[in-house]
């Protein structure tokens, strides 16, 4: 052996003991999860128990919350006259009867309504409609819910463990959403006056918008904050500047799931703006393995989730119901799943709920 090979292996291998003495002392997901009082790996109602009930009305998140999820996840906007609801959408359309109940103001935003005209309309028959074979009459005539009444079903836990994730929904048609949403934690006790969590309450915001997390960061320093992440206009800049077009006969999904980040220093970027505003974590999408509307970019990569980690944060992918992809996303070292299917992930996690989601349902007047 030259003395020159001996120094270049003894080089090789010193790098390499660094390189692993570093991965051993980076924290890990769990660790990191317990650092944020966040439960590992944590199930995240979708919108509820989205996939057996309608979204985010009383019925889906009283399931999820009877099945033991760890959060109700909800998207959070402003009527016209300032109270805080629970609403995916910005328009109406697709989740209640609006063409009906306000034909001419059928395609106004959420923030032209005043809670009595949205507390008027019907947002459990399109359930009915959409998915006839887990349709129930008593999904019909569903209301809207304004945060103050998803907080009380979550407090209507009697272990007091059930938690609320939060996102700003399209915030800059909400200017000051922020602060009214850290002034309501407070007042209903979620919040205590040093900033931090109550005990026994969990809590989560998260956003797609840098600027509505660094305002959540300005008014909720202590509380966790997530930034959701997406590839195109106004997130991750794409590797090219494909644009899904219906014509071209590809699917969406195949679409989508093409899309990546421009390079590692491109996603690094948002890592980096996520942790210096605040954020306990990301969350990424996932492309599914059978596709669908809801399998977007594979941003839950193992170098991804190994870099989110290694800037000390935690991963809480969106959104996934089968447990093929479970398995996937756990193995790619995620930390907590967004699901529409709450039953089905505590049964992965070997949590399974002490009912059916039929016995929950009617037990809970469904």
């Amino acid at each position: 052996m030259s003395v020159h090979w001996r120094i270049t292996w003894f080089t090789a291998a010193w790098l390499l003991a660094s390189v692993g003495l570093a991965r051993a002392q980076a924290p890990g997901g769990e660790a990191l999860a317990r650092a944020a009082g966040i439960p590992w790996p944590a199930v995240i109602a979708h919108r509820g128990a989205s996939f057996d009930a309608p979204e985010s009305t009383r019925a889906s998140y009283t399931l999820a919350r009877e099945l033991g999820a760890d959060y109700l996840e909800m998207d959070l906007q402003r009527t016209r006259d300032g109270q805080l609801i629970a609403l995916h959408d910005t328009n109406l359309g697709r989740t209640t009867n609006i063409a009906g109940q306000f034909p001419a103001q059928k395609d106004l935003p959420v923030s032209q309504f005043t809670l009595a005209q949205l507390k008027t309309l019907d947002a459990g028959s399109w359930f009915n409609q959409a998915y006839p074979q887990r349709a129930r009459p008593t999904y019909a005539g569903l209301k809207i819910l304004t945060l103050d009444e998803i907080i009380d079903i979550a407090e209507q836990d009697p272990t007091h463990h059930t938690g609320l994730y939060i996102e700003t929904k399209a915030p800059l048609l909400f200017p000051g959403i922020e602060k009214d949403l850290a002034a309501k934690l407070v007042q209903r006790g979620w919040l205590m006056a040093n900033g931090q969590v109550a005990p026994q309450r969990r809590l989560v915001l998260q956003t797609f918008e840098k600027n509505s997390l660094t305002l959540l960061n300005q008014f909720m320093p202590k509380v966790p904050k997530v930034l959701l992440l997406w590839v195109g206009e106004g997130s991750i800049e794409p590797k090219t500047e494909a644009v899904f077009d219906p014509a071209s006969g590809e699917d969406k999904a195949a679409f989508y799931a093409r899309q990546q980040p421009r390079d590692r220093t491109e996603f690094e970027r948002w890592l980096a703006f996520a942790k210096a505003n605040g954020a306990v974590g990301t969350g990424p999408s996932a492309a599914l393995s059978h596709g669908g509307e809801q399998s977007y970019m594979d941003l839950v990569q193992p170098w991804m989730n190994q870099m989110t980690h290694a800037k000390g944060m935690l991963v809480h992918v969106y959104t996934v119901d089968d447990p093929v992809d479970y398995q996937k996303v756990m193995d790619a070292g995620v930390d907590g799943i967004f699901t529409n299917r709450s039953s089905e992930l505590l049964k992965f996690y070997h949590r399974p709920a002490s009912r059916t989601v039929q016995q929950i349902l009617t037990a809970n007047g469904y």
